[in-house]
């Protein structure tokens, strides 16, 4: 199925929905408040989460349907790259990844909004939240992902292996493997095993209509396992069904995307979300399912 300006498909709930009846719209356009690109969002009920990289040492909220935003949470200590970003729905908590200070913090989403932080010995990038409701953590120049509780426990550190390389971010899929992009050109997305090992790697043959892959960023992963991911380097998010396909999403935008780099996927309303890393950068609200 090819994606045209006229149709969008993404994998929802097992079946390709394609969006026939009108084209994908651009929802909402929010601009930066303070300059600084988007470096991460993601989202937890009726809230979107966006950090920018200002050096405010804020997490911005913004209500999920008016897309307004309602409130600011301050991370006391934040450093200036702050790559990773992804919420608990079981413990209730925001995590931040501080690449410069070397620590993830964990600010609490109810009550207080209390922040407590772990240190950890290598520089942390992308987050996420696995299906045990423990962070992953992508660790960039050791080539390893690290699982943590709620707390700042090590859990478990897999090292990656077979040439996975400046890993960005991880997501465990429905198997227990790990889908892994690399920041690197050309990029390469793989499925790795809780080992490290390599069950497959995805990157566009020569043939393909889609150019190669650079620099990719953040990921978002469907219900069914198939997997978006930012392309920082084409100014592109790819769409890629069991990884042996991919397709560039033909979302409306004026001028294109600019560096996209945060990515977040929220099916239950039909939102993609995706962050501009340039000065001045926006987060892009698209609507891409009709529910």
């Amino acid at each position: 199925m090819c994606v045209t300006n006229s149709k969008l498909a993404l994998y929802i709930g097992g079946l390709w929905t394609a969006v026939k009846s009108r084209d994908p719209t651009l929802g909402h356009v929010i601009p930066s408040r303070s300059g600084g690109g988007v470096a991460a969002v993601t989202s937890l009920g009726d809230d979107v989460f966006v950090l920018h990289l200002n050096g405010l040492q804020q997490v911005e909220v913004y209500d999920a349907v008016s897309c307004t935003l309602s409130r600011l949470i301050t991370v006391h200590g934040l450093g200036d790259y702050t790559w990773g970003l992804t919420a608990c729905a079981g413990c209730k908590c925001l995590y931040v990844s501080d690449y410069n200070n070397r620590c993830i913090h964990r600010a609490e989403l109810t009550g207080s909004n209390a922040v407590m932080r772990w240190t950890m010995a290598l520089r942390p990038r992308g987050l996420s939240v696995n299906r045990a409701y423990n962070v992953v953590v992508a660790c960039g120049s050791a080539n390893k992902l690290q699982e943590y509780t709620t707390d700042g426990h090590l859990v478990r550190e897999i090292c990656l292996q077979a040439g996975v390389t400046w890993p960005w971010h991880a997501v465990q899929l429905s198997s227990g493997d790990y889908v892994v992009n690399q920041y690197r050109s050309p990029g390469v997305v793989s499925v790795v095993a809780a080992n490290g090992q390599v069950r497959r790697n995805y990157e566009p043959p020569q043939t393909s209509d889609v150019a190669p892959m650079k620099y990719l960023a953040n990921l978002a992963v469907t219900m069914n396992d198939d997997v978006l991911v930012a392309d920082q380097g084409n100014g592109r998010i790819l769409s890629m069904s069991s990884l042996s396909s991919v397709q560039e999403l033909a979302l409306p935008v004026g001028g294109g995307i600019q560096q996209p780099i945060g990515l977040c996927l929220d099916e239950s309303r039909g939102r993609l979300y995706v962050g501009e890393l340039v000065e001045g950068g926006r987060l892009l609200v698209f609507n891409v399912v009709k529910l």
